[in-house]
């Protein structure tokens, strides 16, 4: 992999009232490269006292950042207080924030839009702020939106689900690059990843495989939150015209911590992640989406149900036989209300984690693709290979189509892996 190691000093430290906040915390990481960390501590878990999102700091510091600043913010339905409150709604009113308007990624600010799709240009009638659409914008493009719009700083603060193929991090990514060119100002919120931060896993994206569902050279379950993610963005692929980035750090977590740890309330951050056990499957079963098999969407259990018609239990018996560790597949069978199969009953399986601490999303997926293309006649990739696009790669679809086994696929991008973990070590803030 070709990663740029520019980039990499340590830049200003923690100011004004978020600085005071955080004089006794001893920084995670050396140095935050390329942005202004405003660091929380951020060294307890769940169960270590309450936890402090990104927001909930900014906002006990008087909004001290934003001070002078004509803001717009780049939220969804994901970004709320601990008591369930938006956070736009709570600033609206306050007098210590000029906020002038809003960006919604796909599926839009306020959540209504399916997968795919995005809310438009509109008036939010909560508010009567400008809502203005980045679903798919990019560049120079999406520079003049922020031109146009007013601000002078950008907020980032969107609930991330930690796999590369969830297009929020690539909104902050391009958001990111927008505001370098537009010359604005760059604040992230950090929020936990709800399925720890412990880990990247498995293949890392060839750029020559550059997509929404992953812009840039890191792994399919990245291990980071937000922050780290913009910390990395500005250090390694934006270093050339980085973003005035600053940002603010949580306070009360650690990288082993699931989200049921935090003590947050669940938002789910699209319509198909509606719980953080469908996070925990998320990054290895979305590669079903890859397929023409139901990747479960139109069900309560969008990526936990996997099936197509005319499979029967041979999968989950070929897929328990593996014994990977930390989960089991039930023989399952279930009516899609809409997208594949919609409204035909199809067989498949269900995954049942019974050990997270073990679990690992991406062998697992790549295991029930394996088995799948044993187990059932009828299994194809989908004729765009967007297999590729997830995986960021032609090597799992064509190894799996030569017979390889799951060892051999996952041991393939083992070499690119190790040198993302080490460029990703240097980015983390949380211990």
């Amino acid at each position: 992999m070709s990663l740029s190691r520019r980039g990499l000093l340590a830049a200003g430290g923690a100011m004004g009232a978020l600085a005071a906040t955080a004089a006794s915390a001893a920084p995670a990481a050396a140095g935050t490269p390329h942005g202004k960390g405003h660091p929380g501590g951020g060294h307890g878990g769940g169960g270590h006292g309450r936890l402090l999102t990104g927001f909930d700091r900014l906002a006990a510091s008087g909004y001290a950042l934003l001070k002078g600043q004509r803001v717009g913010v780049v939220t969804n339905p994901t970004g709320i207080t601990s008591d369930v409150r938006h956070i736009v709604d709570v600033m609206h009113p306050d007098e210590r924030v000029d906020l002038v308007a809003v960006f919604g990624p796909e599926h839009g600010f306020r959540g209504t839009a399916q997968a795919g799709g995005s809310e438009g240009r509109y008036d939010d009638p909560a508010t009567g702020l400008p809502v203005y659409d980045t679903y798919l914008k990019s560049g120079q493009a999406l520079a003049d939106v922020f031109t146009a719009s007013g601000v002078d700083t950008i907020v980032f603060d969107i609930q991330d689900a930690g796999a590369r193929f969830y297009t929020y991090i690539w909104t902050l990514y391009d958001c990111m690059e927008a505001a370098a060119l537009a010359g604005k100002r760059f604040v992230v919120l950090d929020r936990p990843n709800p399925v720890t931060g412990r880990a990247a896993l498995g293949p890392v994206l060839d750029p020559a495989f550059s997509t929404f569902v992953g812009r840039r050279e890191i792994s399919q379950a990245h291990g980071m939150t937000v922050t780290e993610l913009a910390l990395l963005f500005n250090g390694e692929f934006l270093a050339d015209r980085p973003a005035d980035l600053e940002i603010v750090k949580m306070s009360g977590w650690s990288r082993s911590d699931f989200f049921d740890a935090t003590g947050l309330p669940w938002v789910p951050p699209s319509p198909n992640m509606p719980t953080p056990d469908t996070a925990l499957v998320y990054s290895g079963t979305c590669l079903f989406e890859g397929t023409n098999l139901s990747e479960g969407r139109g069900t309560t259990r969008p990526f936990e149900l996997l099936g197509a018609e005319g499979i029967d239990h041979t999968w989950a018996a070929a897929a328990n036989a593996l014994g990977l560790p930390g989960v089991a597949f039930r023989e399952a069978y279930f009516a899609p209300t809409f997208s594949k199969f919609e409204g035909t009953t199809v067989g498949g399986v269900q995954l049942h984690v019974q050990d997270r601490e073990v679990f690992d999303p991406v062998r697992t997926g790549i295991a029930l693709l394996v088995t799948a293309k044993r187990t059932w006649s009828g299994f194809a990739w989908r004729p765009d290979n967007w297999i590729d696009k997830l995986t960021g790669n032609t090597r799992v679809r064509t190894m799996i189509d030569a017979g390889a086994d799951t060892d051999e696929v996952v041991g393939a991008w083992a070499e690119d892996l190790t040198a993302f973990r080490a460029v990703r070590k240097r980015y983390l803030q949380y211990r």
